[in-house]
């Protein structure tokens, strides 16, 4: 089983960055999290972070038949980019969008998000957390969905 993660714009800020909304734990903290799940789960995790809304899309393009799952955090880029949307829709691969903060008690403009619509869940407001708690979540549904197919 592979999955990609995905980190949006200002992600490689985080232990620097608005410590009262998002933590202290680092993005590289972050990933070592996650690959140590990964690695006891048996699977393969690919793991990449940009400010650009570009760079992401091309990752997502890129991961169509080459990844079961995709855990993204688009950050910002939640509430304004129907490009990213529109790139989760196009690949067909069952996407789990994180935060670390709870976006629907935010500012207004961060309560909604393009991505939630294609994606298959949704998990925010647990810190650093919403990241273990969204790999579990895609290891669980590729699972379901192998299972399935058998």
């Amino acid at each position: 089983m592979k999955i990609l993660v995905l980190h949006g714009p200002n992600l490689n800020l985080l232990g620097s960055r608005e410590n009262d909304v998002y933590g202290s734990v680092t993005l590289d903290a972050i990933n070592r999290a996650l690959e140590d799940l990964a690695k006891a789960e048996g699977v393969k995790l690919a793991i990449h972070q940009s400010n650009a809304e570009g760079d992401l899309v091309d990752w997502i393009q890129k991961a169509a038949g080459a990844f079961d799952a995709l855990l993204i955090n688009p950050g910002a880029f939640t509430h304004t980019s129907i490009a990213l949307r529109d790139a989760i829709a196009g690949v067909g691969i069952p996407a789990i969008e994180v935060h670390l903060s709870n976006i629907y008690r935010r500012e207004a403009f961060r309560q909604h998000s393009y991505i939630a619509g294609v994606a298959i869940g949704q998990i925010s407001g647990f810190g650093s957390d919403s990241y273990v708690l969204g790999l579990r979540a895609a290891v669980a549904h590729v699972k379901r969905a192998q299972t399935i197919k058998t």
